[in-house]
Order: C-alpha cells, then sequence, then structure tokens
C-alpha cells in the first residue's frame, strides 16, 4: 500500500510543470476609444482597454506568451513588443507593413511568442502612425522561478513609463505635417505613468506619486515611450544606482541624474533615507535637445512621498518640497558622460558575447535632409525651404512604406515591385559628413533591404550628418540586441577609431543614440531569420524616412528558419 502511494505522489510531482520551461500566458488586449482629461482638455483616445497607459504584461523568461490584439477603432493598429528577440516569430514583432498587414477595424490577431533568455523591462506600443503617443504599456520580464537578480532584492517595484500629451490628435498633426512638409506640431505636456504632473496648468491632481518608506530599496522600472524626445531624469536629495538598460543587466553605477532615449529602458535602485526625512522630492524630467526645430520645452514632474510616522506634526501638503537641478537642454558633454558609464555586466552567468570576428562591415549615414515640394496642389510648402519638404534618410535612402507586408512579400517569393534587395554597404556619395553640409540636401526615396545570410557577424557604424544641423538620433533595431562597442564625435575614422572599440563589456542593447555631430558603432549576430525594421525613435524622424529593414535569410537546420505565418496573420 505504501509503495503504490509513494508511487502516486512521484507521478503528480512529475507531471508538474517545470519552473525552469515556463508557462504559457494569455492576454487580450482591446484597442478602443477612451475618453481623458489632462490639463483641463478632454478628448477621445485611442486606449489598451480603457486604461492609458495601457495595462501592465507580466511574464518569466521562458514563458509563451499569446496576446490576442481586438480592434475596436477607426484606425488600422499593429502593436509591436519592443525588445522582445522573436526568435524565428517575426510575424509576432508587429511593424505594420514590414512584418505584417495591420490589423483593420473589428478584426484581431494574436501575437505568439516564446521569450528566451531575456528579463528585465521592455514595452509594448502602437507601430502604425503617431498611436503610439497613446497605445503603449510596460512589459514586465521576471527572472526564471528561483533565479535572483544579480542585485540586492528590491522591497518593491515601481514601472514608470514617460510618455507626451497633446491636447489635438496626434495623427491630426502628423497628416498636416505630412501635407505642408514642415515640422509637427511639438506635444504640450510630458507624462510619467500618463500624468502630466504640478508644473503644468491644472495638474496638480494629476501627479505621479512614489509613496515609500525609509530605509529601503525600490526597484524603478523606467521607461521612455515618449515619441519625439530624449529626457534627463533626477529625484531631489536621491542618489540611484542603475543596474539595467533595454533589459540587460549592467554593471552597477551611482548617479543623480539619467538619460533616457524614446525606445530605452533603465532600470534603477533606489535607497530611500534611514529615517523619516520630514520632507517630500520632487522626481522630473526634461528633454535633452541637440536638433535645431521646435521642441515642448516642459517639465514633468512627479512627487517621492515617504510614508508618515503616526504622530507627525506636519501634514504631508505643508512639507518642503525638494527641486532636483537637471543638466541644460543641451547638455551634451553630460549625455557623453552618462553613456559612457553604461558596460554589460559581463559575469559568468551574464556574459557579453561580443562578436569579435566580424564578417560584414556597413557604413551608413543618419540623418535630415529634403525633398521636392509637391505642387499637385500648387501650394508652397513649409520646410526648409518654401519649394522643399522636410526629409530624413539612412544613407541618403529616405525609406518608402510599402503597401504589403514585407515578411510575407519575402517568405512567398514576391518580392519583386515590392521591395530592392541591394541597400548600399556605405553612402554612393561620400562627403564630409559633419562639415559644412553639400549644397543639394535631396535625398533618394526606395524600399530598400540589407540581405544577411544566416549567422552573419555584422559591424555597423551609424554616422550623423550635419545636413539640416546634427542631431542626435537614437536608432532602433528589432530583432535584435546590439554591443554598442563604439562612439565619437565628427566623422568616423576608419584607421584610428577601431583602435579604441570596447570589445570586452560593450553595452548590450536594442536602441543606441547616436551622438550629435557623431557617430555609434554597434555589433551584432544575425541569427534570427526574418525582415528586421531598424529606425530612427524619433517618431517624426521615422515619419520622415529615416528607416529601412535587414532581411535575415534562413539557415539550413531546421532550427534556423523563420517559422510559418499564423493562419490568422491580418491581411492588407
Amino acid at each position: 500500500m505504501a509503495f503504490w502511494l509513494l508511487f502516486a505522489v512521484l507521478s503528480c510531482v512529475l507531471l508538474l510543470p517545470d519552473p525552469a520551461l515556463g508557462i504559457t500566458r494569455h492576454y487580450t488586449l482591446d484597442i478602443k476609444m477612451h475618453s481623458v482629461t489632462r490639463l483641463c482638455h478632454t478628448k477621445s483616445l485611442v486606449s489598451v482597454n480603457g486604461q492609458f497607459p495601457g495595462p501592465k504584461l507580466i511574464a518569466r523568461e521562458g514563458d509563451q506568451l499569446l496576446i490576442k490584439v481586438v480592434n475596436h477603432v477607426p484606425n488600422n493598429i499593429s502593436i509591436h513588443w519592443h525588445g522582445i528577440r522573436q526568435l524565428r516569430s517575426g510575424w509576432a514583432d508587429g511593424p505594420a507593413y514590414i512584418t505584417q498587414c495591420p490589423i483593420q477595424t473589428g478584426q484581431s490577431y494574436v501575437y505568439n511568442y516564446t521569450i528566451v533568455g531575456q528579463r528585465g523591462t521592455l514595452f509594448y506600443h502602437a507601430h502604425i502612425s503617431w498611436l503610439r503617443a497613446t497605445v503603449y504599456g510596460p512589459i514586465i520580464i521576471l527572472p526564471k522561478r528561483g533565479v535572483p537578480y544579480p542585485f540586492p532584492k528590491p522591497h518593491k517595484e515601481v514601472p514608470m513609463i514617460f510618455g507626451e500629451w497633446f491636447n489635438a490628435d496626434p495623427e491630426a498633426i502628423i497628416r498636416q505635417a505630412t501635407q505642408t512638409g514642415g515640422g509637427p506640431n511639438v506635444s504640450d505636456a510630458y507624462t510619467i505613468n500618463g500624468l502630466p504632473g504640478p508644473l503644468y496648468n491644472c495638474s496638480a491632481k494629476d501627479t505621479f506619486r512614489l509613496r515609500v518608506k525609509p530605509g529601503k530599496t525600490y526597484l524603478l522600472r523606467l521607461i521612455n515611450a515618449a515619441l519625439n524626445d530624449e529626457l534627463f531624469f533626477s529625484i531631489a536629495n536621491h542618489t540611484v544606482t542603475v543596474v539595467e538598460a533595454d533589459a540587460i543587466y549592467v554593471k552597477p553605477f551611482e548617479t543623480d541624474t539619467i538619460l533616457i532615449a524614446p525606445g530605452q529602458t533603465t532600470n534603477l535602485l533606489l535607497k530611500t533615507k534611514p529615517s523619516y526625512p520630514n520632507a517630500s522630492f520632487f522626481m522630473t524630467a526634461r528633454p535633452y535637445v541637440t536638433g535645431q526645430g521646435t521642441f515642448d520645452n516642459s517639465t514633468v514632474a512627479g512627487i517621492l512621498e515617504y510614508e508618515q510616522p503616526k504622530h507627525a506634526r506636519t501634514s504631508i501638503k505643508n512639507l518642503q518640497l525638494f527641486t532636483p537641478v537637471l543638466p541644460a537642454l543641451n547638455d551634451t558633454n553630460y549625455a557623453t558622460k552618462f553613456s559612457n558609464k553604461l558596460r554589460s555586466l559581463n559575469s559568468k552567468t551574464f556574459p557579453a558575447n561580443v562578436p569579435l570576428k566580424v564578417d560584414r562591415k556597413f557604413f551608413f549615414t543618419v540623418g535630415l535632409g529634403t525633398t521636392p515640394c509637391n505642387h499637385k496642389n500648387n501650394q508652397t510648402c513649409q520646410g526648409p525651404t518654401n519649394t522643399t519638404m522636410f526629409a530624413a534618410s539612412i544613407s541618403n535612402i529616405s525609406f518608402t512604406m510599402p503597401t504589403k507586408a514585407l515578411l510575407q512579400s519575402h517568405y512567398y517569393g514576391k518580392s519583386q515591385g515590392v521591395y530592392s534587395p541591394n541597400f548600399p554597404w556605405k553612402p554612393i556619395v561620400p562627403f564630409n559628413y559633419t562639415g559644412t553640409p553639400p549644397n543639394n540636401t535631396m535625398v533618394s526615396t526606395g524600399t530598400n533591404l540589407m540581405v544577411l545570410p544566416y549567422n552573419t557577424s555584422v559591424e555597423l557604424v551609424m554616422q550623423d550628418t550635419s545636413i539640416l544641423g546634427a542631431e542626435s538620433h537614437p536608432l532602433h533595431l528589432h530583432g535584435f540586441n546590439f554591443f554598442v562597442v563604439g562612439q565619437g564625435f565628427g566623422n568616423f575614422d576608419q584607421n584610428k577609431d577601431p583602435k579604441n572599440f570596447n570589445l570586452v563589456d560593450p553595452i548590450e542593447r536594442n536602441t543606441v543614440g547616436v551622438p550629435s555631430g557623431g557617430w555609434a558603432a554597434i555589433r551584432f549576430l544575425a541569427d534570427n531569420p526574418g525582415v528586421w525594421f531598424m529606425h530612427c525613435h524619433l517618431e517624426v524622424h521615422t515619419s520622415w524616412g529615416l528607416r529601412m529593414a535587414w532581411l535575415v535569410l534562413d539557415g539550413d537546420k531546421p532550427n534556423q528558419k523563420l517559422l510559418p505565418p499564423p493562419a490568422d496573420l491580418p491581411k492588407c
């Protein structure tokens, strides 16, 4: 009898899911119109599950996610899971007309992917037109069960997602800018978790408050989901420890201010004061600005509030409120110093597998330019001149969005008339990239892809240009993490600069700020078959054409091939 009882118990244990293998998690995201009031201005906006920002998605490393997105709004929609590797699951990556046709009104699509070898803070957002202004939310990937963080376990974890609020409809703003050829109107406020805070009119009640206990450690999961602005962020009278960037652990370092570009995430440890400070503290963010265009010159503030002792004499409303000192708007020196502190943890458990052997070296320029005015309506343009419109390009090719999805066209061998597989390895016409700009600022247009054999190790140098003004560009690569092996100012020198590359512990991430008037060098292994978008994460520049795509071919082995498309893949 005892034997059979023991056998039954063992059988039950064996049937339990292995925590190391992960589980399947189901989410439903209803894209619907939702009435929201900010800055005393009420409008109906596109939201997720009637929430702004959207709900937090939680998973563990190794989990499979099945996320049904249902479109209840008049706009076409698609969702990108920013920073998720999407190994062999490119159909779930999300950028409209790149890996899928958008989900049309009344339709749905199940994004199906597994989180492989990733843990940390990422986020999801709409990836069509400017809908990500309101359609975004955090993705929290916890380590596998039983696997600790490589830093002290926090008392509490808090997502803080930066955004931009527009009183007008962002879709109308980019539509008007596209028609006139001018720069789009800027946002009316920045937000933390959807709230602008008390430094804006009519917004004291719409303030994010972080309530903490003395002597505790908090993990702040920062996400920059703003459309067009890199941000400085600081908490008055507190230092923080940076422990992660773009869901990659970094060598911890202390700082009082961080820089975070759109598309980037940063995890901070905040150690609160050992005893009740009898004060509250502003947490503020405002832009880091390098371009010559107009920008939203305002500051978002949340408040760090300490839990009061039972017999506190002063009410929380009457406490002294300290304000942090942020770097100047154009403080490139601080931005550079901060970026240089970011290093991969490169431990035995979390190594930095930098490609040391490079198969292909590419040199791309990134920057602004112009296209001729559209004279169909016999109107003058509002671009740099009254005969030109603003444009942006990679290697002087302003990317034209196709009307059919690139991944499907590739998979079914129907690329003719959809895209060209001949993106140039280097600029066709070299010039002094950061010196006096050339007289001809016109860009060419096309839907050009760079084709890579499976497992190619790539080194890519991205060079900013001075055309229409040097500017920092946060470049995001879908489907991969990459190592930032070098950065510098001026023109990249292929004879001198590679000697200073960091091939030991460079930061690994999915979005890198190409310095204003400078360059960034990255390396990655093309071990993920599919079509992968690469673009500036300043939405205005993406709209103007600062984007391209990589086509990574299948490998020889079955586990090196793109999986077949799902049956419910949306149609164009």
